[in-house]
């Protein structure tokens, strides 16, 4: 039975409010088959598209110096892959809305970071639980380690309204009436790790990505015992997405039997750990041992670029360790470690060739050099364009915007390294263009490469030539 046109085209309306695809295509589709609403598979294979709703998180989605990255992006990239479809993202603030954006079908899977809870589960379609998050008590170490429940009667407990933590921690309240705890509104998990830092609480609860975020602000803060179960992470579907269940559930089975899937996580695991220091002995070793072949290189680069010699060399040897055949997880490769798109912008044929690898590093050095305010003196300018090396030039700039907004200086290193870590903060990272970056790690980058300047300025400061006066670097 066929619909009258007048009911053809309130459908065709209704369509495109509710379910956000394209209505003449679903609007032919039901009207072949007696209205029926297609599957969401069904709506993959005959729009060449899988579109996944994500958000900016640590835990999913966030642009790195080298492009996209996060555990849900790679995995949704490898799904439209096997599927043989393009990926086509969204983006929602919350794990909430993007749940909001497959009920109404403006998406074919959450990929979100989405906590499997019973009551989601009672709603949507869920593949494979393919992740734990434990919540853990975390404490200062100075302060009495808590071991049970029991040690948390009479702390001063602090944790978000409405959050997961709250809701385990009136679990345990139940078991011990005499567990008191403080509900905040307006202040997110980082602030309350601060609280902890700061002695204003004695104890908050964090899942083990929020610790160890926070570890990178309060080294001083440990986690002391496993307060829930964990917390099951999985991808939702919308109920109409039962004929693209089977198709998740395959997908996930072959990356675990492979050991792709643990590769994945663990590797994103690792971006969250703490940036690695200065190891002097090792570096001068590599001096004596790797720089005399490399060097040529660099000072010929240096004439080039206008950038001192032992500056270039110093980035090279936090990048790579000076290594040609270095590789990174996400493709950035070389002595200088280049993304592919930035080997292009400046003219580098081969990465894995050391020559044009180093001319490359100094060329793109410098081209960010000149794109930073020309009212920006030395050494800031430097030191603000080293961090743009390695987090990319759209964070540094977010990061001089909250600068500012923090009532410092965005033109000064010294406050600008103070506000790049806030960039892995929600609170501060929804408040930019680009969102969540590892804020952390240019601080450190910068710090190590000034330092192996400082060493390399000292090592050679015995030589003569131009290139090796003992001038100041940079």
């Amino acid at each position: 039975m066929h619909p009258q046109p007048e009911q053809a085209a309130e459908r065709r309306r209704d369509i495109r409010s509710r379910f956000g695809v394209p209505g003449i295509i679903v609007l032919s589709l039901m009207i072949g088959t007696c209205s029926r609403m297609p599957g969401s598979f069904e709506q993959v294979r005959l729009q060449g598209v899988l579109k996944v709703v994500t958000r900016n998180s640590p835990l999913a989605y966030y642009e790195g110096a080298a492009g996209p990255e996060g555990p849900e992006f790679e995995l949704a990239m490898g799904f439209a892959r096997r599927l043989g479809v393009r990926l086509e993202l969204r983006f929602a603030a919350s794990g909430a809305d993007a749940l909001e954006e497959i009920r109404h079908n403006r998406a074919h899977v959450a990929a979100a970071g989405i906590i499997a809870t019973e009551a989601h589960r009672a709603e949507f379609l869920f593949g494979p639980v393919y992740q734990r998050i434990d919540q853990h008590i975390v404490y200062r170490v100075q302060d009495p380690l808590p071991r049970t429940a029991q040690d948390l009667v009479g702390k001063r407990i602090l944790v978000m309204r409405g959050s997961y933590d709250a809701a385990a921690l009136r679990r345990l309240a139940a078991e011990w009436p005499q567990l008191r705890y403080t509900e905040v509104e307006g202040r997110d998990q980082m602030d309350l790790l601060a609280a902890v830092a700061a002695g204003e609480a004695d104890v908050t609860v964090a899942d083990s990505t929020e610790f160890s975020l926070g570890r990178h602000f309060h080294p001083e803060l440990r986690p002391a015992f496993k307060l829930a179960e964990s917390e099951s992470i999985a991808w939702a579907l919308a109920p109409q997405g039962a004929d693209l269940l089977p198709q998740v559930e395959r997908y996930f089975r072959e990356l675990e039997s492979i050991g792709r899937l643990a590769e994945i996580l663990e590797r994103h695991r690792r971006s969250l750990v703490r940036y690695d220091r200065v190891d002097a002995a090792s570096f001068v070793a590599s001096v004596r041992e790797r720089l005399p072949q490399y060097r040529p290189y660099f000072e010929e680069a240096a004439a080039e670029s206008g950038i001192d010699w032992r500056l270039l060399a110093a980035i090279g040897y936090q990048e790579s360790r000076w290594d040609v055949d270095a590789v990174s997880p996400t493709g950035v490769r070389g002595l200088m470690m280049l993304t592919a798109e930035t080997a292009r912008r400046v003219g580098v044929r081969d990465r894995a060739d050391a020559r044009d690898s180093i001319l490359g590093g100094a060329r793109y050095l410098r081209l960010i050099r000149e794109t930073i305010p020309e009212r920006i003196g030395e050494p800031d300018r430097t030191w603000l364009a080293l961090a743009a090396y390695n987090v990319g030039f759209g964070h540094l700039e977010d990061a001089r915007v909250l600068a500012e907004r923090r009532g410092r200086n965005p033109d000064a290193w010294d406050d600008v390294r103070e506000t790049l870590p806030l960039l892995a903060q929600e609170r501060w990272y929804t408040q930019t263009r680009r969102g969540y970056a590892r804020g952390w790690e240019p601080v450190g980058f910068v710090r190590n490469v000034q330092t192996y300047a400082e060493l390399l300025n000292w090592l050679v400061a015995g030589e003569t030539g131009s290139a090796a006066r003992g001038e100041e670097v940079p």
